[in-house]
């Protein structure tokens, strides 16, 4: 379900502004996950990108005229607009946002909109004073209502000299926004708490003691569940990741830290799905100054840090909560053990010693283990994927 975009027909409709360019890695990106790519171009469009572009690398024609030669052109917007599953403008210029709010159609792609019934994604794009200026908002405030997905552009330097809104988002973003607005919002209305990647507990100013996670299945959880219409908190420990997209981010560092964080939302959530690799143990005393390396040994105390996801079990009350078990072997008795002894719904466990499972790796390989005794063998898949599998579980046997 997460890449819920192969072999869907998307329609790339490109007007004529100075960010044209970025279509191009847009359309790439979208063939990327498997989509059958058309494009759209306005008049204007062709004074920035060539339409050879974008047919070499689509190894589709490109539209650009109601009036072009050869068979059928007069209905291809017709039948394009008929087969597409989504539609993403991106630049969206001030010219085009005008049509589309006022019913006009005077072009290809002007037409080839009045005739769509798929979801449309707007990506706004011009210079600030444009943007802001109050007849372009009220067109897009129409189109907002009449069911449009408006991705607002991004601040900073623009191609016209100037600084401020009017920034085209960058292609994976836009492609980010569209897996969005495909997904089913099955997950509208529930609040969702995530925690993700490691924590680090510090030996001294230097050093400190902490585990390989990178993060990302956590991060994918928090992504499928925003996809989903959930409101999600995400719980994150020092990872290298972007913050996702319209997801209320928590930075932490140590096990103490998450733990605190954890408490204090939990309270607001409906589903707690607990991803994180947390340190089971600390320091028992953290140097003040950088330990030198004078003796051949030092014995480091250490001691445990919280149990978050056993004292959560604890409060859980009706919510439902969902563990994940890094092992190294015994899979199913010590994912079971943990299973029982957190009262958890369902535990995710894989084995972080096999090849592209685990730590560090864009795929996974899973067993989900249930609180009635059952258990599901998934096979290796993206985290991505596993991410919505999980949510279809959570959904199908706790809510």
């Amino acid at each position: 379900m997460p890449n819920n975009i192969k072999n869907k027909n998307i329609v790339i409709g490109v007007c004529g502004g100075i960010a044209a360019y970025k279509s191009i890695e847009l359309l790439r990106l979208l063939q990327k996950r498997g989509a059958n790519v058309r494009v759209i171009m306005t008049h204007n469009a062709k004074a920035f990108v060539g339409p050879l572009t974008f047919e070499a690398l689509s190894g589709r024609s490109v539209c650009t005229s109601l009036f072009e030669k050869g068979e059928d052109v007069s209905i291809k917007h017709i039948q394009w607009a008929n087969e597409a599953d989504a539609v993403i403008i991106a630049p969206a210029t001030a010219n085009i946002i005008g049509k589309l709010a006022n019913g006009l159609a005077d072009d290809a792609l002007s037409t080839f909109m009045l005739a769509v019934k798929s979801p449309v994604i707007l990506c706004p794009s011009m210079n600030t004073n444009m943007y802001e200026n109050r007849a372009v908002q009220r067109n897009l405030d129409v189109l907002e209502a009449d069911g449009y997905h408006i991705v607002e552009p991004g601040e900073g330097e623009l191609a016209c000299g100037t600084s401020g809104a009017g920034r085209l988002p960058e292609p994976a973003y836009i492609v980010d926004r569209l897996l969005n607005r495909l997904a089913p919002k099955d997950l509208k209305g529930k609040r969702v708490l995530v925690t993700a990647g490691p924590t680090r507990e510090n030996i001294d100013p230097v050093r400190f003691i902490s585990n390989p996670s990178s993060g990302r299945m956590g991060y994918a959880v928090a992504r499928a569940a925003e996809f989903r219409g959930a409101k999600v908190v995400l719980i994150a420990g020092p990872t290298n990741l972007p913050d996702p997209v319209n997801i209320d981010v928590v930075k932490v560092r140590t096990a103490g830290d998450m733990a605190l964080a954890v408490f204090d939302h939990m309270d607001d959530s409906d589903i707690i799905i607990k991803v994180a690799a947390v340190s089971d143990y600390r320091p028992k005393e953290r140097a003040e100054r950088k330990i030198k390396k004078q003796k051949d040994e030092i014995v480091l105390p250490l001691q445990k840090t919280q149990d978050i996801l056993k004292e959560v079990g604890m409060r859980k009350k009706d919510r439902v909560l969902v563990g994940f078990a890094a092992e190294t072997e015994d899979l199913e008795k010590n994912a079971g053990k943990k299973l029982f002894e957190k009262n958890l719904d369902i535990i995710v466990g894989n084995l972080v010693n096999q090849p592209r499972s685990g730590f560090g790796t864009d795929t996974n390989k899973v067993i989900l283990f249930y609180k009635d005794g059952t258990k599901e063998d998934l096979p290796e898949m993206e985290k991505d994927a596993v991410a919505h599998i999980l949510l279809d579980r959570i959904l199908r046997a706790c809510c």
